[in-house]
């Protein structure tokens, strides 16, 4: 699933290239694409039909698009495959992605593409036109906007480290009163969101801390220490367009990023430690796998500290 750095690759690629556009038609080719917006594949035409694309914001893993003096956005989850991308026709030429799941008609972009496509392979992505709520601490929804708004569906999420309004202090103190492992924290996106497996296994291994050290018996300066390293990891990872392992995460040009070549980490179960040679542990974890240097992060011995 896409985390942080790739959704905001994709979130600065629509502000470049669509924002202030309108949307002159919607062709919605997979109505499961749009299972979750009340009134179906018609309703969601109508509510995008004719409005101006105002920004493009994002919050941790969540991206979406205000529609123009209307109260509410359009809201894009991408899933494990889902892709947006910016074409036009007078490049490109008429040729349709194999999983184009809903086109959006554009009028007035300033690249001067004609469509915003929806492409999702697995299918378990979607896009919705939600309403806006009002922030609780007043401060913009999400990075991409000024407005102190955020979707409905998105109230509950935490902010991320790259969120001008990121309050660390809090986030430490929110971290050291769970009783779980560090890991599991970092994945909660109510406490802090944006980070995924990939970037909290790069972050953990930068912090020298293993991924079942115990969250309340974490000093506020080790939490503080994870804290950092994503953020680090996942600035470095922006600045290469995020990570990519297949061609199911691409900007909206249809370009994969590259930070994968610098993974530590991740993936890399056998091979030396970058920092001290032992070779990577792999770990069964959440339905899924935690990569560890043995020496480096030294796992609890009751699976506490």
């Amino acid at each position: 699933m896409p985390e942080l750095p790739e959704v905001e690759t994709v979130r600065d690629g629509l502000d470049r290239l669509v924002v202030g556009a309108v949307v002159r038609d919607v062709e919605v080719f997979r109505d499961y694409s749009v299972r979750r917006h009340d009134g179906g594949p018609a309703g969601f035409a109508d509510q995008l039909r004719g409005r101006r694309l105002a920004a493009a914001v994002r919050r941790g893993k969540f991206l979406w698009l205000p529609l123009e003096d209307s109260g509410a956005a359009l809201l894009a989850h991408l899933g494990m495959s889902g892709q947006l991308l910016v074409r036009d026709p007078a490049v490109a030429g008429d040729w349709a992605h194999p999983h184009l799941r809903v086109r959006l008609h554009l009028a007035g972009a300033r690249s001067g593409a004609e469509y915003l496509d929806f492409v999702d392979q697995r299918t378990f992505g979607h896009l919705t036109v939600v309403d806006l709520e009002p922030t609780p601490d007043g401060a913009p929804g999400g990075l991409g906007s000024d407005l102190p708004a955020v979707p409905e569906p998105v109230a509950h999420i935490g902010r991320d480290p790259l969120d001008p309004a990121f309050d660390a202090d809090a986030v430490v103190a929110a971290v050291r009163r769970r009783r779980t492992g560090i890991k599991r924290a970092l994945l909660d996106q109510t406490l802090v969101s944006g980070v995924g497996n990939i970037y909290a296994d790069e972050a953990l291994w930068r912090a020298r801390l293993h991924f079942a050290r115990a969250t309340d018996r974490l000093r506020p300066s080790e939490v503080r220490r994870a804290l950092g390293a994503a953020t680090e990891v996942m600035t470095e990872s922006l600045a290469q367009g995020g990570t990519s392992f297949d061609a199911l995460y691409v900007n909206v040009n249809g370009e994969s990023g590259y930070f994968s070549r610098g993974l530590a980490a991740y993936g890399r179960a056998g091979e030396p430690c970058p920092r001290c040679g032992a070779p990577i542990r792999r770990d069964a974890f959440m339905n899924r796998s935690s990569y560890t240097c043995p020496v480096c992060q030294p796992r609890p011995r009751h699976g506490r500290w």
